[in-house]
């Protein structure tokens, strides 16, 4: 009998496992089961050009659907995973139960979202995490509307650039005493802080939110400060989580995410996991990447080994950010930093922050400047 292979997500990981399967000649059935009912696609977009409508919706499909059929993928788009019943080997859905060889968990992330007594009975609240969050806050994002911006990550940077580029009136809050404050040093997130008030946009810091009601037309925002601030829509990105509950259910080890050993597989040893929802031990630490980069090759790690290649994981972790016309690109992990130092690139405004333990060096924050980015990458062995 063909062995079976069925992937949970459809996103980039899942979509980078069966392909890696095709290519590796493996012959048997791959299905493919999403939850968004449309074919996968690029998510990084969503918070940039295709939030200001300059990537049309077909331009976002990483395949399109001849190309499933050409590589015999079964997807189903609209096919979610209900539950895994690990003893026999099955997949349950709405409509029937998969039995499956192997089981790639690429389930992804979830945004995390607001208390709900914050947020009783009010609309125009977005998250961004899916092209259906971009459909629906699009039409708020024009130019004279007030857009609140709950949370100064990147995610949260990025809206709000592509709000103020279509001329809306934005303020961004962060409870953290400044924007960026889990993901970047001072001098980044003051490069940032810099380049958004050039721009007009409000930021500010330490203040959280108390709660969003509505008021008439408008969105009243109650700040901790005891300042409210009427909106037409509040934007909320104040992190994600990884998506575990098929994993949990089913009784797989979870510890930040679905724990995963040095050739992806879970406590299960017919079952795997790639991507945001995965973590794993990396220079002592569990540790959990939320990149396109990492999802891939996590991804295509699983399926090689799933083959019977036997090759561990090494993460070479790269991240990046566009705001305005400012690119930033990571390379590395800034965890366990003591110092950092900053240099000037070649061209005006760029700029490179580099994070270090002693005299090693960990990762690399480059503001509009690539050569740096791409010898640091070097220097890390990514």
């Amino acid at each position: 009998m063909a062995e079976r292979i069925v992937i949970v997500g459809a996103g980039q990981a899942g979509l980078a496992a069966a392909v890696k399967l095709r290519q590796e000649k493996f012959q048997g059935t791959i299905t493919l089961l999403g939850a968004e009912g449309v074919l996968p696609y690029q998510r990084p977009p969503l918070s940039k050009a295709y939030l200001l409508g300059k990537l049309e919706a077909d331009r976002l499909s990483l395949r399109n659907s001849d190309f499933y059929q050409q590589q015999k993928i079964d997807i189903r788009p609209n096919l979610p995973a209900l539950s895994i019943n690990r003893a026999a080997k099955t997949v349950a859905t709405r409509d029937e139960c998969l039995p499956y060889n192997h089981l790639i968990l690429a389930t992804g992330s979830r945004p995390i979202r607001l208390p709900a007594r914050m947020t009783e009975r009010v609309d125009r609240i977005f998250y961004l995490r899916s092209k259906a969050d971009a459909d629906a806050l699009r039409p708020f994002l024009r130019d004279g509307a007030r857009i609140l911006v709950v949370g100064g990550g990147y995610v949260g940077l990025e809206v709000a650039a592509a709000s103020r580029q279509v001329g809306a009136t934005v303020t961004v809050v962060e409870m953290a005493p400044r924007i960026l404050n889990r993901v970047a040093a001072e001098p980044t997130a003051a490069y940032f802080r810099n380049l958004h008030r050039s721009q007009g946009v409000e930021i500010r810091e330490g203040i959280g939110l108390v709660g969003l009601k509505t008021d008439g037309a408008a969105v009243l925002a109650a700040l901790a400060d005891g300042s409210s601030l009427p909106v037409d829509a509040a934007v909320v990105g104040i992190g994600v989580q990884p998506d575990t509950a098929l994993a949990r259910e089913a009784g797989l080890e979870i510890d930040g995410g679905i724990v995963v050993d040095g050739f992806g597989r879970t406590s299960d040893p017919f079952v795997w996991a790639a991507g945001d929802c995965a973590t794993f031990l990396h220079d002592g630490e569990m540790t959990r990447l939320e990149s396109v980069p990492h999802a891939i090759d996590q991804a295509e790690h699983v399926s090689r080994n799933i083959l019977g290649a036997a090759i561990r994981y090494r993460p070479r972790p790269w991240f990046w950010s566009d705001q305005y016309a400012t690119k930033l690109q990571i390379a590395g992990l800034n965890r366990g930093y003591d110092r950092t130092t900053v240099a000037p690139g070649a061209a005006e405004g760029s700029m490179t922050v580099s994070y270090l333990n002693g005299d090693r060096l960990l990762a690399v924050d480059c503001l509009n400047d690539a050569r740096s980015f791409m010898q640091a990458k070097r220097q890390l062995g990514l």
